[in-house]
């Protein structure tokens, strides 16, 4: 076992003593915010991508005059003369409507709202079908037609939340940087602070390794009881939100990361913060006692 090194030092009464483990559970609720940022982001991606991406939606809007159902069978034939083209699937209106109301909410849909007819076109496995060309064509046939490219839309949406996650990655950079260089501040203040107490422990003989471990422990201490506290509030926002989230009906919403391995890279936020916490306070202070007659 490791021999304690006894705190002859008063570091505990000063002033970062008392602010310090706020310091660092405020970076430490930040950190494990953007983390869990990453890897919902990450996770999201990973879904958008594996969605199903070889079938595209034609849509036929209504028009004044002209019989909808009669429209519907000609837009079939047409589609199912395209080559390619497996499966034709006329969406029920009925369902048109419950997917517009899990984004505005159930009865928000007036019933007069000219909705268009949506059909799923189902593509052949290892067929190339260009959704633009396939817009020109139909709607040289009939007007109000559109093409909607499931594939185009879920690759933008995933290159967002691509850059979304980098800059996620970003901030947890920032924080690591920020809570480094507060460390580093306040064992230069320590160490101004208590210059007669270093002067004096020279004086009897103690080496600058024995000070600088005054600090390493000081800091170690001070982030892992703002670590803990970081995490805690930090947890317990997460779990508030995964609530909220719960209760929405949102399609593609990415979920909150529930895995043991997410949660416990989370956790290693606040051991990690100790760690660099310690390591930091040393190499300050080691550096700032070198210069010390």
């Amino acid at each position: 076992m490791a021999r304690r090194v006894p705190a002859v030092v008063p570091l505990g009464r000063d002033a970062p003593s008392r602010f310090l483990p706020w310091i660092f559970a405020l970076m430490v609720y930040l950190a494990v915010l953007a983390l869990t940022g990453v890897l919902i982001l990450h996770a999201a991606v990973e879904r958008w991508q594996r969605g199903e991406v070889d079938t595209l939606t034609v849509q036929l809007m209504p028009l004044d005059g002209e019989s909808e159902a009669a429209r519907l069978v000609k837009l079939q034939d047409l589609l199912g003369e395209v080559e390619g083209v497996s499966d034709v699937h006329v969406v029920a209106q009925s369902e048109t409507i419950d997917l517009i109301e899990r984004w505005l909410g159930a009865g928000n849909v007036p019933a007069d709202l000219p909705l268009p007819r949506l059909i799923d076109v189902a593509i052949a496995p290892g067929f190339g079908l260009d959704a633009e060309s396939l817009a020109f064509r139909l709607q040289a046939s009939m007007p109000g037609v559109s093409v909607d490219d499931a594939k185009l839309w879920l690759d933008r949406l995933a290159d967002l939340g691509r850059s979304l996650e980098l800059l996620a990655i970003a901030v947890v950079v920032l924080i690591g940087l920020a809570a480094v260089a507060t460390v580093i501040f306040t064992t230069r203040m320590g160490i101004s602070i208590h210059r007669n107490v270093i002067e004096l422990l020279h004086l009897i003989g103690a080496r600058d390794s024995y000070v600088a471990a005054q600090f390493q422990r000081q800091a170690m201490l001070l982030g892992l009881r703002g670590g803990v506290l970081g995490i805690v509030f930090a947890v317990a926002t997460l779990y508030g939100l995964r609530h909220v989230a719960g209760r929405l009906e949102t399609p593609l919403a990415p979920d909150i990361p529930v895995a043991h391995w997410a949660w416990g890279l989370l956790v290693a936020v606040p051991v990690a913060t100790a760690l660099i916490a310690m390591v930091t306070a040393r190499l300050t202070a080691l550096r700032e006692l070198a210069k010390m007659p």
